[in-house]
Parts: C-alpha cells; structure tokens; sequence
C-alpha cells in the first residue's frame, strides 16, 4: 500500500502516524530543485520541510520505502537536479521519479525547457549509481509510474521473502 502525502506543515508526529500505518511505500513530492520551490510549489511548501519529512519517515518506520518525485523543465540547472537527488539520498529515500513537467493551463507557469529523452535516461542510471532502490526518469513519467509499481511491489514481495525465511533460519537454530 501506497500514500501520497502532503508535508503536514512539518507536524513530524502527523508524519510518524501515517508512516507506522501499515504503509509499503510512503510518497511525498519534492517537485523540484531548491531554487525553483518558490516559483513552482504553493507558498507554505518548503525543499528543506520536505526533506525533513522523507528523513523523518525512515526514522520512525525505517521498514516504510520512501518515494519521490522531480518535475523537469522548470528552469532548473543540471547542478541542481544532482544537488537534489544527493539530498535526496541523504535522507535515504529509496524510489526517485523523473518527469518533465507540462504546462496544464495557460494560467500556470509555462515550460522553461523540454528534457531529451537522453538526459533523462542519464538521469536515471545517475540515480541507480547513487544508490536509489528503483529510479523512473522520462518524459511522461509521473509520481504515479506504474513501472515503478510493478517493481516497487516486487522489492517489497522480496524483502518480505527474506524477512521470513531469516526468521524460519533463527527460529529454526540455524
């Protein structure tokens, strides 16, 4: 089970709850680099409260798979998506999404740049070497990439394979 979460106005006990739930995977968007926050996020939302709350989630549930998602396109440097995804890492997040953002209305912020499909394959194998569980970086790709799903439900199939067959080895004497 997945839950895309807002940021709880940095309530971290709100965060705890949520995360000891009973969650696989718990979702909280950067959206973008720490320069764009303000132009691209709503006012209340902060680059460093959502770090804190994917840092706090491996904290209280180091069991939970934190994920997140960057939206391309927005005027950001490549400096600042590495910036961001070793951030990102340092908090320990596991699953990265990369997608290039578009413009859904003439009223929103227009596209500063269209990402090739190049650099988001290079996106990806930079997050891969840098040690996320599972990356998704292309164009169409969203929060929501069912690719991801498909994998992160696998690793979890896995990890709880594991955790069993440990416990039948420690129960069994071996």
């Amino acid at each position: 089970m997945e839950a895309l979460t807002p940021d709880f106005s940095g309530d971290q006990s709100l965060v705890s709850i949520v995360a000891n739930s009973g969650l696989d995977v718990y979702a909280h968007n950067m959206e973008t680099v720490r320069s764009r926050t303000k132009r691209v996020r709503d006012r209340r939302a902060g680059y460093d409260q959502s770090l804190s709350v994917l840092q706090h989630v491996k904290q209280s549930a180091p069991h939970v798979l934190t994920k997140t998602s960057i939206m391309l396109g927005c005027g950001e440097t490549k400096d600042e998506i590495q910036e961001t995804m070793e951030d990102l890492r340092a908090v320990g997040c596991d699953v990265l999404t990369l997608g290039q953002y578009l413009q859904p209305t003439p009223k929103h912020m227009k596209v500063a740049s269209y990402v090739t499909p190049e650099d988001f394959e290079e996106w990806g194998k930079k997050g891969e070497e840098m040690g996320f569980k599972y990356v998704a970086s292309g164009p169409l790709v969203r929060s929501s990439y069912k690719a991801g799903e498909f994998f992160i439900e696998n690793m979890l199939r896995g990890e709880k394979k594991v955790v069993v067959e440990e416990t039948k080895g420690i129960r069994g004497g071996k």
